[in-house]
């Protein structure tokens, strides 16, 4: 091959590929006129709208304080009730009613509970505790001292309660105080 045909070999697909390109480019004629529109630009206006109000009230403020406490206080109502009723029943009948309290404790633990009741329901968790596990003592043929022990701690668990609920409602409470034996 000859010097000139190499030459020829490599620049003839160069031309080519730049005859491509330059015709692909449709410069306008001076003979020909091309209309240039302008595209009508159109906006799309958000306006960021608050999300709507839906404040949830605090439930330690003084406006809901009584209904929350209530919630709670039901739960101790209800095992009151039936701790009254356990202690009437013969030792071979406590099964069912031990049952009973500690359905009443479970719920009362899952009882969602606002800040300022903590110290309240960890006196009514307390409280029941001990009565249910005086019970299953004193079924479980415990002698009278540790039954005696159970009755007296769950006796000063309920009292801290009932304190403690005071405090919270705002009700004053007069300190009696007794000798001691």
């Amino acid at each position: 091959m000859t010097n000139i045909q190499q030459r020829t070999n490599v620049l003839l697909p160069f031309l080519f590929a730049m005859a491509m390109l330059a015709a692909c480019g449709n410069a306008p004629s001076s003979t020909s006129t091309v209309a240039v529109t302008t595209p009508d630009i159109q906006y799309i206006v958000i306006t960021a709208t608050p999300p709507p109000i839906t404040s949830t009230p605090d439930p330690c403020a003084a406006e809901n304080i009584q209904a929350e406490v209530q919630k709670i206080h039901a739960f101790m109502r209800e095992f009151d009730d039936a701790s009254t009723l356990a202690a009437s029943r013969p030792r071979e009948e406590l099964a069912a009613s031990i049952a009973d309290l500690q359905r009443i404790r479970r719920n009362a633990e899952d009882q969602i509970t606002p800040s300022c009741l903590v110290t309240l329901k960890t006196y009514q968790i307390s409280h029941m505790n001990a009565v249910i596990n005086t019970l299953v003592a004193f079924m479980g043929g415990a002698d009278q001292a540790t039954v005696d022990q159970g009755i007296s701690l769950a006796r000063q668990e309920h009292d801290q309660y009932t304190l403690e609920l005071a405090r919270v409602l705002g009700i004053p409470v007069e300190q009696v105080s007794t000798p001691t034996p």
